[in-house]
């Protein structure tokens, strides 16, 4: 038993160790750098250890501008993104011819280039000396003001950051759940259908259950990854995402250790162990609920 024991850690030690170099020592690592107070890079020296670098992230405006947009963004797209995702998965199951077809023209956006995706948004909704820009275009057709959604309100570039995330992670999710809905066993439609049950009952009853754990591992994912957004705001409204009132809480982390205002790794750290505690704390409340809600 003792040589199976110690065999086992053997295949397990090269996963083991890339963990411990590539994640635990980091993290380890990030969380000292937090609570040291007027890191210098230069030098690699510092004053005093404390909690004086949160104290700072948490009273910046900036910090909490990029708070502000990433629950905003988090809130609105992960469930869209997922409610959609579920609809449209749902068609394409129930296409029998040119199913194939479908999906590869569904996934397409996913190998797309982040920010060639991102050009494109913004050559749709941003006016023009020549064009009022084709979203515009189009608000005009019902009469509507045109609107500058990559420079004007803040309602306006949130909407956009929002309509172009959901549609960067659509193709993962339909994806995934078309693979899920393929394995349930169609046994459990026959016998539904023979005792008359309705369409919508159906998937109350039997495909949302089966499909329960693909879902929640699509909101963990969506959580996670929309708390990671930073790219996407950078691709509609370039570098400057503090002028916009655009930044996310990892522009701010990427901000703080080499943008312009950057040089600060202790002020980047405690950013970023925010993030996880913040990160963290929202998949323990998905675990909790996913108990009752979730069918293994």
């Amino acid at each position: 038993m003792e040589k199976r024991n110690l065999k086992a850690w053997l295949y397990l030690l090269p996963a083991i160790l890339f963990l411990g170099i590539f994640m635990i020592y980091p993290l380890i690592d990030v969380l000292i750098y937090s609570f040291e107070e007027g890191y210098n890079s230069t030098s690699e020296t510092y004053f005093g250890i404390g909690f004086y670098n949160y104290s700072y992230v948490l009273n910046d405006p900036y910090f909490l501008q990029a708070i502000k947009n990433t629950l905003i963004l988090v809130g609105i797209t992960v469930p869209i993104s997922t409610v959609i995702a579920i609809a449209i998965s749902v068609c394409l199951s129930s296409i029998k011819k040119l199913r194939n077809l479908f999906q590869t023209v569904y996934f397409l956006p996913y190998v797309t280039n982040t920010l060639a995706v991102g050009l494109v948004f913004m050559l749709l909704f941003k006016p023009t000396d020549y064009s009022p820009g084709f979203v515009n275009l189009l608000l005009g057709v019902f009469g509507m003001t045109p609107v500058d959604f990559i420079e004007g309100p803040y309602w306006a570039k949130m909407f956009v950051l929002c309509f172009y995330t959901v549609w960067v992670v659509l193709p993962f999710k339909i994806l995934v759940l078309t693979g899920a809905l393929a394995s349930v066993k169609e046994d459990y439609y026959n016998a539904a259908r023979l005792d008359g049950t309705s369409s919508f009952r159906i998937f109350r009853k039997i495909t949302l259950p089966m499909i329960s754990p693909t879902v929640f591992y699509l909101i963990i994912t969506g959580f996670i990854g929309a708390f990671k957004a930073y790219n996407d705001a950078v691709a509609l409204f370039g570098t400057e995402l503090n002028v916009a009132e655009m930044n996310t809480i990892v522009g701010y982390i990427y901000d703080r250790l080499y943008g312009e205002g950057g040089g600060y790794p202790s002020f980047a750290s405690a950013a970023a162990i925010i993030l996880f505690v913040i990160v963290l704390t929202i998949t323990c409340i998905n675990l909790l609920i996913s108990k009752k809600h979730v069918h293994y």
